[in-house]
């Protein structure tokens, strides 16, 4: 046998080199914290973002690097600009969403499960679908001016018709003999919309949510920018009049981080709660 020595050499040897074990603990340590692993993709975005802005490729004016927003960022923050607006947005996204999505869901229920009624709203669905919502803002500007008024109509606009269509489409997708079943076993029309119609239907008006929920924070940002007087909208349109580059970025990079908590932290736990729940898909971790 070899002294110690030559023993540790040959452990060392046969051991992985140390940014192999590096790498492996820092996966480790991110399969812990979920949270952190999903911003991974966008490290090489930011890297490439701050190699740019360093290169001097662009004036820094027009090209500001990341820690130039992280400043603009702290200092909206310091001023309270920032919290202000950003609470202007979420309490009119969540205000228009919900009127949206209140009366959305019923009236495709209504549509879907109605013969007459199917008739009857279709057309005018697809019709007004097909206007867009920022068509209607010259006329909501003559009718109520530059206000809450304007952006709420036109978050419900955006958000109803996902929500209709794909309501519809997932009540008519349900198999007519589930329906025959659950009649055949005594069951009456409340319970078959409780029990067959609703969760045969969730996967379609969770769809439509989030479509309905992305396009009116689409909406809802144009709106600002066009009649609004705060949000974070109006914040970047503002910057782009001041020629505040960070400014804008900072707008488009909380919108990003914003819709990502939203559909993490809420659809998707909404999703869980009743698709998943009721038993119509299984969960694919």
């Amino acid at each position: 046998m070899g002294s110690w020595m030559e023993r540790l050499a040959e452990r060392e040897a046969l051991a992985p080199p140390w940014y192999l074990r590096t790498a492996s603990r820092a996966v480790k340590w991110l399969d812990g914290h979920p949270g952190l692993k999903s911003f991974l993709p966008f490290v090489p975005i930011i890297l490439l973002w701050a190699a740019i802005a360093r290169s001097g490729i662009f004036p820094r004016v027009f090209f500001p690097g990341p820690w130039d927003v992280v400043a603009s960022f702290a200092n909206l923050i310091y001023k309270g600009i920032l919290p202000d607006y950003l609470g202007d947005s979420i309490v009119r996204l969540v205000v228009g969403a919900g009127a949206g999505a209140v009366t959305g869901i019923p009236l495709g229920l209504l549509v879907g499960l109605s013969p007459m009624g199917y008739r009857f709203f279709w057309p005018l669905i697809v019709f007004f679908q097909a206007v867009g919502d920022i068509a209607w803002l010259p006329i909501l500007l003559i009718w109520f001016g530059f206000g809450l008024t304007t952006m709420t109509f036109v978050i419900v606009y955006t958000v109803l018709f996902p929500v209709v269509l794909n309501t519809v489409l997932g009540v008519r997708s349900i198999p007519l003999e589930f329906i025959r079943a659950a009649q055949s076993l005594g069951a009456g029309r409340v319970r078959i919309l409780h029990e067959v119609i609703v969760p045969g239907a969730l996967p379609n008006i969770i769809t439509g949510l989030r479509n309905g929920l992305g396009w009116g924070w689409r909406a809802l940002i144009a709106s600002e920018m066009i009649v609004g007087t705060s949000g974070v909208g109006f914040m970047m349109f503002d910057a782009r009049r001041a020629g505040q580059v960070t400014e804008v970025l900072l707008g488009m990079i909380l919108l990003g981080l914003l819709w990502y908590v939203v559909d993490g932290w809420i659809l998707v736990p909404l999703e869980q709660a009743t698709i998943e729940r009721w038993g119509v898909v299984a969960r694919t971790d």
